[in-house]
């Protein structure tokens, strides 16, 4: 019997939405292993022939499951870029019609009883701009990156590396230290360098604002900027900084008149005050990042603080050529700030990348008048939970990434922030405690998958750390030190990504029964590529569901050839190993 409480669509955000100017992707979700099959029935509701509805069919394909749903999906193009739509359920022994009216046992004549994608606007196509799906990123902590110019150092700057990282101390890496390692960069494969915050602030994290149009004296000034600016487009790297707009630090100038002057203060507005004079402590009496008094929460819906911000956004885009702005906290500003904010910033630069800093579900800021992208957290906090801690089957693992997924339409999944490790989370080394060869398992994961994958400065040489501060800790650039076999493998992945596209953002995605280990495939322009992952410590067997007889199988890894001579080939793979491999597509 078919469930009809479990299924469910809506005629827009990831079941509804423009993939190309002329296509539609069209989505439903329906109780896993309840539905044998979907068709699709639809039409453009002014097309009439013999004074009934002309309406056309197309089936749906089951392209995810989950631990509770199926997800079906059809691909069309409106005849003449409007349409109406409903859907023909059929389970084992019934089906149904279903549209926007409710349920039908035969389908209806009255286009206006379906659902309605009203027109198919090509400005509302919806994606981040086309540099980023290519692009791997590398997240530098600027203060612990390198030190180019011990000149600058703050007052009682430590010698590099020579104590462990503290909330409280600094080791002077700056600008100069970044220009000076862009080599080291360029040779990983890195072509877009996300910086946290780099504005005048009093900690060495600089998420305490004090002015938001001056760099801070540790890093360098304008002119130091803009060299690593130009130098990092000069060899084809991105630049993005971090925005921190949802709160200031405790210096900054306005904050600062209102902890002294109170009611009178000209600038109270600007910050969610209502009680004075103002008072920190552990619960401040005013709005403030968490809890913490020397980080007051900013009014994004007062008029003037809107518009210091909006200038600070157009401004380093305008006069520096950045290409991309993060945006810390982004989910606490409201969302009439973020829309004005998009219009200003893209006005300047349309190719800019606005990514958002949302650790939960983020379909509302992705609708395109928002945000870009967003930072992946549940892409961490699941491959994290799999393939280093254990805490999940490979079929659980299968599922919870689906249902991820599934939030989103595709245009935004081939461009969502993936990490495995930031500034705010301890190492990925540490959280593998120490395994090496899991480490490389993960990054195969993230280097292959839907997405544009980002590394965490020292996270490829196999720095170790713990939660914040521990994450922060220098960079080592004596050799000796490098976990070699890490770096090179990274290395041959992201050469693999730029080389094939198929192992980016290329082609349809779909996970493949495997038990006890992954697998996916990328599949178009007449290839396949096949990602196998063991995550245990046994040897994994896994035949591929492909006819392959006669065809020329390139194993990417090892970069071998060979040709199968029978129809079944049983992929073995050592205990946590990867294998990645690329054939002519065919039937299957």
């Amino acid at each position: 019997m078919i469930e009809r409480a479990s299924i469910l669509h809506r005629p827009t955000d990831q079941y509804a939405y423009p993939f190309q100017k002329d296509t539609l992707h069209i989505r439903i979700q329906t109780k896993k292993d309840n539905v044998a099959s979907i068709e699709l029935i639809y039409g453009d509701q002014y097309e009439w022939n013999d004074d009934r509805w002309f309406t056309r069919i197309a089936p749906l394909t089951r392209f995810g499951t989950d631990a509770l749903f199926d997800y079906w999906m059809a691909e069309v193009s409106p005849p003449y870029q409007r349409l109406r739509y409903g859907f023909h359920v059929h389970g084992d022994s019934e089906s149904t019609i279903y549209t926007e009216k409710g349920y039908f046992t035969e389908p209806p004549q009255d286009p206006n009883q379906y659902f309605c994608f009203p027109y198919l606007h090509t400005n509302e196509v919806f994606r981040a701009p086309e540099w980023v799906r290519n692009t791997v990123w590398y997240q530098i902590f600027p203060e612990r990156f390198a030190n180019g110019d011990p000149g600058i150092n703050p007052p009682e700057t430590k010698p590099w590396g020579s104590e462990e990282p503290t909330s409280a101390n600094f080791f002077g890496g700056d600008f100069l230290g970044i220009i000076q390692k862009l080599d080291y960069l360029k040779e990983l494969g890195i072509n877009g360098i996300y910086l946290t915050p780099i504005f005048k602030a009093h900690s060495n994290h600089k998420y305490d604002t004090i002015d938001y149009f001056e760099i801070d004296p540790q890093f360098g000034d304008k002119q130091s900027f803009k060299q690593l600016v130009d130098t990092c487009h000069s060899k084809g790297i991105r630049v993005m900084l971090d925005a921190v707009f949802n709160h200031s630090g405790f210096y900054f100038p306005p904050f600062q008149d209102v902890w002294k002057n109170g009611e009178k203060s000209p600038y109270k507005n600007w910050f969610h005050t209502n009680q004075f004079p103002l008072k920190g402590g552990e619960k401040p009496n005013y709005a403030t990042f968490s809890f913490v008094e020397t980080m007051p929460k900013l009014n994004t819906q007062n008029k003037d603080t809107k518009n210091y911000l909006l200038d600070v956004g157009r401004y380093w885009v305008k006069e520096f050529d950045i290409d991309g702005w993060r945006l810390d906290v982004a989910n606490e500003i409201d969302h009439a700030f973020w829309r004005e904010f998009r219009q200003a910033v893209k006005t300047i630069k349309p190719e800019l990348f606005i990514l958002g800093e949302i650790w939960h579900d983020s379909m509302p800021w992705l609708r395109g008048d928002q945000f870009d992208s967003v930072m992946n957290y549940p892409f961490l906090t699941k491959t994290i939970h799999f393939f280093a801690k254990g805490m999940l089957s490979a079929s659980e693992f299968v599922e919870q990434m689906t249902t991820v997924m599934m939030k989103y339409p595709d245009t935004v999944n081939e461009a969502l922030f993936n990490i495995v490790g930031s500034h705010d989370t301890p190492r990925l080394l540490t959280e593998c405690d120490g395994n090496v060869e899991k480490a490389k398992l993960i990054n195969t994961f993230l280097l292959t998958f839907i997405g544009t994958p980002c590394l965490y400065y020292g996270d490829e040489i196999g720095i170790t750390g713990g939660m914040d501060p521990g994450c922060r800790s220098c960079m080592i650039w004596d050799e000796k030190q490098h976990n070699l076999e890490i770096l090179t493998h990274i290395k041959q992945l992201i050469r693999l990504r730029k080389t094939e596209p198929l192992l980016a953002n290329n082609g349809t995605f779909s996970f493949l029964p495997c038990k006890n280990g992954i697998a996916y495939v990328k599949a178009g322009d007449g290839r396949k590529c096949l990602v196998i992952l063991n995550p245990t410590s046994e040897e994994l067997k896994f035949m591929l569901p492909f006819s392959l007889k006669g065809r020329k199988i390139i194993d990417m890894l090892k970069n071998q050839e060979f040709m199968m001579e029978s129809d079944e080939l049983i992929a073995v793979l050592k205990p946590y190993d990867a294998s990645i491999l690329q054939f002519q597509d065919g039937s299957s």
